[in-house]
């Protein structure tokens, strides 16, 4: 299976690659500037496709499966084409049937499922066009962007934009599957399987694909030797990330609640650990949200205030106090499987929600229960949700399997925004 899944992707590529200039070098390195939402909380990016080009926003689902757009509203190209079933592209995916096309039925269109996680799924037709990005890290200034002829994408009903931030017109996946842009992209532009990303709350992050360091104000955050490393566990058919996590600590002392939860091995197979940028908050299940939350409010020692919606442990900001970091709290240690530590300081940990109140940004996923009929579920224990990976740089190693983690930023005198995406 893994032999004819490996074919299939070479001829996918081939469609990709017979396009690309060959007489021209190819970038180190490719660049998506990462906005948030203040009313979703949804981080969006602008994307390029199309002929005659057009720029199109889009919110960013990082274990998303496809790029998909609504394709019912002036969506118009010369070089959109469908994507045929019974080919190498379409087999790649997680095809639902085929769609009959043509004044003659003689085609019939891959079909798969895009999914909102804001409202619900439907069934779309994969395409191809030409996708347009910028490149960095000393690439030919002159050159703004360069293209990947035959990108695949979703052509979605207009039903499908439902709850996504306003003027958004899709979401762009970055999941572990072969038709994802980070695979595609690493592909077409002969750099490694993997991407970064650096989330900011207030200005511009960045979506970072390629082999070249990521320099923030002088900081290289992608070295080596400024990256903690702990494996990516496949959850088939699942394209999303997770985690090993074997327990929580507050202040170096262990949370007690059921671990078992944090692993796959539970009575209804679900739990473990997922990074997420379409939840804005970690999300725990129940019983640990619960224990985590009482613990923490015992470490704080400080009175706590009424809880605003949808926290449950609310302080005044001047019990709180602050330091240049930010809020003067106890930390909060991630202790993944491999025995790293992904710590959570202050920054990620208060929400400022107004009237000089901090909020801890935990949330109630609810408990564990089976998914039917596109109802909302909850199949992870603990979802590390935007608020909590901001400012920490991430990599996502697909070829070697692995997370690269560099902590909080803030410490180190660096931001997510200073990327200066001038200078490129």
């Amino acid at each position: 299976m893994a032999f004819l899944s490996s074919l299939l992707f070479s001829f996918f590529l081939i469609s990709i690659l017979i396009s690309v200039s060959t007489t021209t070098p190819l970038p180190k390195a490719l660049v998506l500037r990462v906005t948030k939402d203040t009313k979703t909380l949804q981080y969006t990016t602008q994307i390029t496709q199309r002929t005659p080009a057009v720029k199109a926003n889009v919110v960013l689902d990082v274990g998303g499966e496809f790029l998909w757009v609504d394709c019912e509203k002036g969506y118009k190209s010369s070089t959109q084409k469908p994507v045929l079933c019974e080919t190498p592209q379409c087999a790649l995916t997680s095809s639902v049937g085929c769609t009959v096309t043509g004044s003659n039925s003689s085609e019939y269109i891959c079909s798969v499922t895009p999914t909102n996680p804001f409202s619900f799924s439907t069934s779309g037709d994969l395409h191809q066009d030409i996708f347009y990005i910028q490149p960095t890290n000393g690439f030919n200034p002159m050159v703004k962007s360069v293209s990947v002829p035959n990108l695949p994408f979703v052509c979605a009903p207009n039903s499908l934009v439902k709850g996504l931030a306003s003027g958004t017109v899709g979401m762009v996946g970055l999941g572990r599957n072969k038709v994802a842009l980070p695979s595609v992209l690493s592909s077409a532009f002969n750099f490694p399987r993997k991407f970064g990303l650096c989330l900011s709350g207030h200005s511009n992050g960045v979506v970072f694909f390629g082999k070249e360091p990521l320099v923030l104000h002088g900081v290289h955050v992608t070295d080596p030797n400024s990256l903690i490393y702990t494996p990516l566990i496949r959850r088939n058919p699942s394209t999303e990330y997770f985690i090993g996590l074997k327990s929580i600590n507050i202040e170096d002392k262990p949370v007690k609640f059921n671990t078992t939860l944090l692993t796959f091995k539970n009575e209804n197979g679900h739990g473990g650990t997922k990074i997420s940028t379409i939840d804005p908050y970690t999300t725990l299940e129940t019983s640990i949200y619960k224990a985590v939350v009482a613990a923490y409010i015992k470490a704080v020692k400080a009175p706590t205030v009424k809880a605003v919606a949808p926290f449950g442990a609310c302080y005044s900001a001047k019990s709180i106090g602050f330091t240049w970091i930010g809020p003067n709290v106890p930390r909060i240690d991630l202790v993944l499987t491999n025995d790293k530590v992904w710590s959570i300081i202050g920054p990620n940990l208060m929400v400022n929600v107004g009237n000089d109140v901090l909020c801890l940004g935990l949330v109630d996923g609810g408990p564990l229960h089976f998914v039917d009929w596109g109802i909302k579920f909850t199949t992870t224990a603990v979802v590390i949700g935007g608020f909590q990976i901001e400012n920490n740089f991430l990599l996502f190693d697909l070829g070697a399997s692995r997370l690269g983690f560099t902590k909080s930023l803030i410490p180190r005198q660096t931001e997510c925004s200073n990327f200066n995406f001038t200078s490129l």
